[in-house]
């Protein structure tokens, strides 16, 4: 199902906005949009929070932490190497999928190098069964591994553990009000089920293109962490849509999704540390102008971030608290239109009434760009 139609920049922005949800917020629940989604990044707790106020109409928090306690999501270590929130069934066949690629990216990475006398599969076996009999914390694992590896980096032990076994964070850690320490248990043990096999690169692939099409090649492998995927997408060519991007890069797309007008208004959105819309292609021009570095800021999430102006990616938030008052503060890169900057305070009021709706006073306040 080929297509000589070429798609810009700004064609491509669009598209994928309206894949993420972000060019109006749209009625739904918490566990349909992360699925339709692929998972949300994850790494800082609260930060999936404010991904879905910005999408959904009427979220609140409390849906999200009952997905969470109630096991129908989890928080583990998935795309790229990188803790995603994902619903309890894309999990067992996302894991079963990605299992032997995280193997790798643990085999080469920093802790890695510190375990170079521990037999790693004998580390995940006996990280699993410790771990399958009650849940622990990272400390409590390392401590556990050092009994039979001595002198060695406890940390590196756990973080052994954890990516080898594939184990969720479980609740508190990732609710909105009691973020918790890590504590973690085999994915299977948690659900009570065991892994997908009948999960398929092929539905993986498909999915991607759902929540991010149009896209290369390269960019679903950016995405998922895999390689060697163009025989996936040549297999499933002939029910594509195809067209050719801005450089005459060849992009895959569900023939039924969504194509929006390129000059479709796009909303101010404030997106939280870590948002995949900034993280999960390879090339992320139809988000990023100029190149430009995504901040990761530490923490547990949920009060920094960046914010689409037009759809791209045109400033940084921040939310701090002064005395009684919460202020936002937001860094346009370049100065914005009247209304632009109408919307963004407007915006910035809901977004504060959402993150700090416990402070006494709130307080937007609109940088000037350098």
């Amino acid at each position: 199902m080929t297509s000589t139609a070429l798609l810009d920049v700004r064609a491509l922005n669009r598209a994928t906005l309206e894949r993420q949800l972000l060019l109006g917020r749209v009625p739904g629940t918490a566990a349909g949009t992360v699925r339709h989604l692929a998972g949300m990044q994850a790494q800082a707790p609260r930060a999936a929070y404010v991904a879905l106020w910005s999408r959904l109409a009427g979220f609140r928090p409390e849906e999200l932490a009952g997905l969470l306690t109630e096991r129908q999501v989890v928080r583990v270590v998935l795309m790229r190497g990188t803790v995603h929130l994902v619903t309890a069934d894309d999990a067992l066949g996302m894991m079963a999928l990605l299992r032997a690629t995280l193997d790798r990216r643990f085999g080469s990475s920093s802790f890695a190098k510190a375990l170079t006398e521990v037999d790693l599969a004998e580390a995940a076996a006996l990280s699993r069964k410790f771990l399958a009999a009650a849940p622990n914390s990272r400390k409590e694992l390392g401590a556990h591994l050092a009994e039979r590896w001595p002198g060695t980096d406890p940390d590196a032990l756990s973080a052994a553990g954890m990516y080898l076994v594939g184990c969720v964070q479980l609740p508190p850690r990732g609710l909105w009000d009691d973020v918790g320490p890590v504590v973690l248990s085999p994915l299977e043990t948690w659900l009570d089920r065991p892994l997908d096999a009948a999960a398929t690169l092929d539905d993986l692939v498909l999915r991607f293109l759902g929540a991010f099409g149009p896209a290369t090649v390269k960019d679903a492998q950016s995405w998922s962490g895999l390689t060697r995927l163009r025989e996936v997408f040549d297999r499933l060519r002939p029910g594509l849509a195809v067209f050719r991007g801005p450089a005459g890069e060849e992009l895959f797309d569900l023939p039924d999704a969504p194509r929006p007008d390129p000059e479709t208004p796009a909303p101010v959105r404030f997106l939280p540390e870590y948002d995949n819309l900034l993280l999960s292609h390879a090339d992320r021009s139809r988000v990023i102008v100029g190149r430009r570095a995504v901040p990761l800021p530490p923490g547990y999430g949920g009060a920094a971030g960046t914010v689409l102006v037009d759809g791209f990616f045109q400033g940084v938030w921040k939310i701090a608290r002064e005395k009684g008052t919460a202020v936002l503060r937001i860094d346009p890169f370049v100065p914005p239109t009247a209304a632009q900057r109408a919307d963004m305070a407007a915006e910035g009021e809901a977004l504060l009434g959402f993150a700090a709706a416990d402070a006494e006073a709130h307080d937007v306040r609109i940088g000037t760009p350098e």
